[in-house]
C-alpha cells in the first residue's frame, strides 16, 4: 500500500490541475458570453476584434499550457521531497515518471552502439551519385515545403465553402499545429523503430522547453498571415540571424566577423524596402501592420530559442537527429492537445472539418508535407552539409515567394523586388564567406608543423 501512495498523489496532481483549469475556462467563458450560446471558448475568442482578439487567445492558449507545466512542477518538487525514484518495487507510473525527469541508464552495450546515421555504410561517391542525391534532396524540399507554404497561406487567409453554399474561414491555428507535430511524432518514431536506434537516455523533460518555444514560434507564424501576406513572412524568416546576433552580442559576449556585420546590414534594408513596397490593401491598417511586425518578431525569438536549446541537447547527449524530432514532437503534441481541450477546440475544429470536406485534405497534406520535410532536412545535412541545405533553403524562399504572389495575387513594386533581392544577395554572401572561412582555418590547422612526441 505504501507504493501506491505515492502514485496517487501524482496522478490527483494530473487530475486536479486539468479540473482547476477547466473550471476556470468555464469561467472565462460564461464572462465573454458564452451562456447565450453553445459556442465553445475558442469560438468565443475568435469572434472577438481580429486586431486585437490575438492577444486573447495567446492568453487563453497559455492557460492550457499550464496543463502541463503545473503538474509537472508539482511532481518535480515531490519526487525530491520523498525520493520517490529511490522505490525498490517500480511501477507503471514510475517508469514514466523515471523516464521524464532522469532519464535512461544504459548498459556498457547498450552504449557502445554506434549511432544508426554513422553506421550507415557510404557508397563510393562518384559525380554522378553526388548529382542525383543533389537533385533528389532539392525537389524533396522544394516539393514538400513549397506545398506546405502554399497551403499554410490557403487555410489561413482563404474562404472554404460548405455543402449549403456557405463561405467561411478556418481560424483555429492551434488545431493545425496539433496536427502538424502528432503527424511528425508518428513519422519520427515509426523511423526509429524500423531503424533500431541506440538507447535514448536524455530525460524527457528536457525537450518540453524546446518543443514549447517551438509551438509557440508556430503559432506566432500562422497567426502573423492574418495581419500580414505571406512573402513578407517569408524573407521576415531570412532576418532570423539579425536577433540570434544580438543576442549572442548582449548574453555570450559572441565575436562576428565582419561580413557577418555587413550580411546583416543588407538584410535590414532589403526587409525595410520590400516592407515599404509591398502592402495588401486588406491589411493595410497600422494597426494591423504593426501587430504583424510583432507577431513576426515574436516568432523569431521562439524560433531562435528553439534552435539554441536543441543544439545544446545535441551537445549534452548526444542523441540522433530523428530522436530530437521526435521527443519536441512528442511535448508539442500534448501542450496543444491540453489547450485544445480545455478550450473547446477540438470539437469546433471537427465540426468545420466536417462541413468542409476540401479543409480535412488541406489539412491532411499540410501535416504530410510538414513531416516529410523535416526528414529530408536531415537527410540533406548528413549528406551534403549545412552549407548545402542553407542554399536549397534559401532557393526555396525565393520561389515561394514567387509563388504566392502567383497564387493568391500579391502586389510586390519596384522597391520590394529591389529589397528581396538584397536580402537574398546577403544570406549568399554569408553562407559564401562562412563556407570560405571554415576552409581557411583547416587549411592553416593543417599546415602546422605536428609535434613530434
Amino acid at each position: 500500500m505504501g507504493n501506491i501512495v505515492p502514485d496517487i498523489v501524482i496522478c490527483s496532481f494530473i487530475i486536479g490541475t486539468f479540473g482547476i483549469v477547466h473550471l476556470l475556462s468555464n469561467f472565462l467563458r460564461l464572462s465573454l458570453g458564452g451562456s447565450e450560446s453553445e459556442l465553445t471558448l475558442s469560438q468565443l475568442v475568435e469572434i472577438q476584434s481580429q486586431e486585437y482578439g490575438w492577444l486573447l487567445k495567446l492568453l487563453v492558449n497559455s492557460f492550457g499550457y499550464s496543463c502541463v507545466f503545473v503538474p509537472g512542477i508539482l511532481v518535480y518538487k515531490y519526487i525530491n521531497r520523498t525520493n520517490y525514484l529511490e522505490k525498490t518495487d517500480p511501477t507503471l507510473i514510475h517508469k514514466a515518471v523515471q523516464s521524464c525527469l532522469k532519464g535512461t541508464t544504459t548498459s556498457p552495450e547498450i552504449d557502445d552502439r554506434i549511432d544508426p546515421q554513422q553506421k550507415i555504410i557510404k557508397p563510393s561517391r562518384t559525380a554522378t551519385r553526388d548529382a542525383f542525391l543533389l537533385a533528389y534532396c532539392f525537389f524533396g524540399l522544394m516539393g514538400s515545403y513549397l506545398t506546405w507554404g502554399v497551403l499554410q497561406e490557403k487555410i489561413m487567409t482563404q474562404e472554404y465553402t460548405d455543402s449549403n453554399g456557405k463561405k467561411s474561414y478556418f481560424k483555429d491555428s492551434q488545431f493545425l499545429v496539433f496536427t502538424n507535430r502528432l503527424l511528425a511524432f508518428f513519422v519520427a518514431l515509426l523511423y526509429i523503430i524500423l531503424n533500431q536506434q541506440s538507447r535514448h537516455r536524455a530525460p524527457l523533460y528536457k525537450y518540453s522547453y524546446a518543443s514549447f518555444s517551438n509551438i509557440m514560434s508556430a503559432w506566432f507564424q500562422y497567426e502573423a498571415l492574418k495581419f500580414v501576406n505571406f512573402p513578407t513572412q517569408v524573407l521576415a524568416k531570412s532576418c532570423k540571424i539579425i536577433p540570434v546576433m544580438l543576442m549572442g552580442k548582449i548574453i555570450s559576449r559572441t565575436k562576428y566577423e565582419c561580413y557577418e556585420y555587413f550580411t546583416a546590414g543588407l538584410i535590414s534594408v532589403g526587409m525595410i524596402l520590400f516592407m515599404t513596397g509591398s502592402t495588401d490593401e486588406g491589411k493595410a491598417s497600422s494597426v494591423t501592420t504593426l501587430t504583424g511586425v510583432f507577431l513576426l518578431a515574436m516568432y523569431m525569438i521562439f524560433d531562435s530559442f528553439t534552435a539554441n536549446w536543441q543544439g545544446d541537447l545535441f551537445k549534452s547527449y548526444g542523441m540522433s537527429s530523428i530522436q530530437m524530432m521526435c521527443g519536441v514532437n512528442l511535448f508539442s503534441s500534448i501542450f496543444t492537445a491540453a489547450s485544445l481541450l480545455v478550450q473547446g477546440g477540438f470539437w469546433a475544429s471537427f465540426d468545420f472539418a466536417v462541413h468542409h470536406p476540401k479543409f480535412v485534405f488541406d489539412c491532411v497534406v499540410l501535416s504530410i508535407s510538414s513531416a516529410v520535410g523535416q526528414l529530408f532536412i536531415f537527410y540533406t545535412i548528413s549528406v551534403f552539409g549545412p552549407v548545402i541545405f542553407t542554399i536549397i533553403m534559401t532557393l526555396r524562399q525565393a520561389v515561394a515567394i514567387m509563388l504566392s504572389c502567383f497564387i493568391y495575387n500579391h502586389s510586390i513594386s519596384a522597391y520590394g523586388i529591389v529589397g528581396v533581392c538584397v536580402v537574398f544577395l546577403a544570406i549568399f554572401i554569408r553562407v559564401y564567406c562562412n563556407h570560405r572561412l571554415k576552409l581557411l582555418k583547416k587549411r592553416q590547422e593543417a599546415s602546422r608543423p605536428k609535434m613530434q612526441v
